[in-house]
């Protein structure tokens, strides 16, 4: 009976000192996330020093890269939170809409995206576009009235409607902040091809007789010149798309300029226009 209990005292004092040997680790948990285990050797104004269990190499730590450390105590200590970045309370700007009864019958076109050679042009090239296709318009609408290009243009400024932004938008939005049932959106794609050369030349030659009768000799002359430029040609491609206010596309077309000189887009767009439901002879 002395020999068990014994055992069971042994086994017992075996139990207690192995669990004293099982040493607790300070925890150290990052802003980032990371959890370090080991032991806080000295905690100073700016940093801690620390080193990891079972290591003597001594690491220096940031405060602002510390979240907590949880000692073997139990003691918490809180140093640094990652707070969400606070949300942007400013509000959005607010848009203007026209109400439906004073858009009727009218029109704006938006600038004209033109693209040379794949590139997108300055914004001054679609406006020139845009104001082109309203001089030509403007003459032939009929009972609708065109709003002009200006007028156009500072209304998407003032709502924050860009070439950048305006993926963000339906053409039902933009037919009410510019006050119009309609909008037509259109695309110039030019792409140089080949070079022409155009020369000229000319001759003139003139003759004098001398018919004095010491003389009695004739006199020739002549003279030449010439000329050559070259133009560059381009394959000019226009693609035009009219909107209504409850975004339904009412017109889509697409076409080649006929002519090759820089401006042959041009004839195009009026073809197009001619052929469109908005366009009055």
């Amino acid at each position: 009976m002395k020999r068990i209990i014994c055992l069971v005292l042994i086994i017992f004092l075996n139990y207690i000192v192995s669990a004293q040997t099982q040493q607790k680790h300070d925890v150290v948990v990052k802003a980032n996330g990371d959890e370090l285990t080991g032991e806080v050797l000295e905690i100073g104004d700016s940093t801690i020093r620390f080193t990891y269990a079972g290591e003597k190499l001594v690491y220096t730590i940031k405060k602002t890269d510390i979240n907590k450390i949880t000692f073997t105590s139990g003691r918490v200590e809180h140093f640094t939170k990652s707070n969400p970045p606070a949300p942007n309370l400013s509000p959005a700007p607010a848009v203007q809409t026209v109400p439906d009864e004073e858009r009727r019958n009218k029109i704006a076109i938006l600038p004209f995206t033109f693209l040379k050679d794949g590139q997108i042009t300055a914004q001054e090239v679609s406006e020139a576009v845009q104001n082109e296709c309203y001089a030509f318009l403007s003459k032939h609408s009929g009972m609708y009235t065109v709003d002009n290009p200006r007028n156009t243009n500072v209304k998407l400024n003032l709502a924050g409607i860009t070439k950048a932004t305006i993926m963000n938008y339906t053409m039902a939005d933009i037919c009410k902040v510019l006050g119009v049932e309609y909008v037509i959106d259109g695309m110039v794609s030019q792409n140089s091809t080949t070079q022409s050369t155009y020369s000229n030349a000319s001759y003139s030659a003139k003759v004098k007789d001398d018919n004095s009768k010491s003389t009695n000799k004739t006199t020739a002359s002549a003279s030449g010149s010439s000329y050559s430029s070259t133009s560059q040609n381009y394959e000019s491609t226009t693609d035009m798309k009219i909107y209504n206010d409850k975004n339904d596309v009412i017109f889509s077309q697409n076409r080649k300029s006929f002519w090759s000189d820089g401006d042959a887009y041009k004839s195009t767009i009026e073809y197009l226009l001619k052929r469109c439901p908005l366009y009055s002879k």
